[in-house]
């Protein structure tokens, strides 16, 4: 009842918030995380009887500013690409070998092994599949490395019977959710991201801003913020057998690795999470002045430019 304004992720906060928002003739935020091609058809009818009380939309890739104007029914003009960010100074700050010595240790890693991991969801989208089919090859081509899939999520026995099929016994690890992803990201030689789709995940942001040498698909949200050969290898999606030979290739060359950990590190940079939070608090002031008064029309006539600064370059 005291909100200025309703920032809303999510399908059921953007429908029914949106509902609300319209009575109460409250400013909206609809932020969008997902790329997904479709909607269902009752999401469609919501979409379109309430993309008038939509003051504007935010996208946190291209792919998903796509998805917000053609499934979700926003107008193109009301929808903003507006990339995330990391706390830089938890992610990008140089750790010491004891502390790196200390976080392979809480992550099982042996102390002479090179480390492969990713952090993740364990659900469709991420294409956790091929790095676990990718994983015999890798195995055996890299005698010492051990792979670490980080997160939970709906096809975790899935995973782990893919895993067990192939027999990759203690060197491919589920290691469960972990709250410190910093210190995850720490124990890990090379970050591999082989996801199918999706908007840009926080963790290919925190991997940049830790100087992490990088293998990644190329599913739409993170071609927005990887450039491949330079901060990162990148390779076709659904494709074990690349997949694997760019993580073999890497792990053999360190100072290719080295090499695309500066330059993740210098791409990190951009996506600081302050400056999400400043363009914001630009935002929502002026969603206050305009949106009332102008029937959801003022914003549009605003100078919008602050929400473009920082992302890729």
């Amino acid at each position: 009842r005291k909100a200025d304004v309703v920032h809303l992720h999510g399908y059921g906060a953007t429908t029914f918030g949106r509902a609300a928002a319209a009575i109460r003739r409250i400013p909206v935020v609809l932020h969008e995380h997902a790329n997904l091609t479709d909607t269902p058809w009752f999401q469609k009818v919501a979409d379109r009887l309430l993309a008038r009380y939509t003051d504007i939309a935010i996208a946190v890739s291209k792919s998903t500013a796509d998805f917000v104007i053609n499934a979700r029914r926003v107008p193109a003009d009301r929808t903003k690409v507006v990339y995330l960010g990391v706390p830089l100074e938890d992610f990008s700050r140089p750790r010491s070998r004891a502390e790196i010595e200390e976080a392979r240790h809480v992550l099982g890693v042996p102390g002479d092994a090179f480390a492969i991991g990713t952090v993740t969801r364990l659900m469709p989208s991420k294409g956790n599949q091929y790095l676990v089919e990718a994983a015999p090859a890798v195995l055996e081509a890299l005698p010492s490395a051990r792979i670490h899939i980080v997160g939970e999520g709906e096809l975790q026995p899935e995973l782990e019977a893919q895993a067990r099929s192939l027999g990759l016994g203690d060197r491919l690890v589920f290691s469960g959710f972990r709250r410190d992803v910093a210190q995850v990201l720490a124990a890990l030689d090379l970050v591999v991201f082989p996801s199918l789709w999706e908007g840009t995940p926080l963790t290919v942001l925190e991997a940049l801003a830790m100087g992490k040498p990088i293998v990644a698909t190329d599913a739409d949200g993170l071609q927005d913020v990887l450039t491949p050969g330079t901060d990162a290898v990148m390779v076709p999606r659904r494709d074990s057998q690349a997949l694997a030979n760019a993580i073999i290739r890497l792990a053999q060359d360190p100072a290719e690795c080295a090499r695309l950990g500066a330059n993740a590190r210098r791409t990190g940079n951009a996506y600081d999470i302050d400056l999400f939070v400043h363009k914001m608090e630009q935002l929502y002031p002026l969603l206050v002045q305009t949106s009332r008064a102008t029937k959801r029309a003022g914003v549009l006539r605003a100078d919008l430019g602050f929400l473009e600064r920082g992302g890729p370059r």
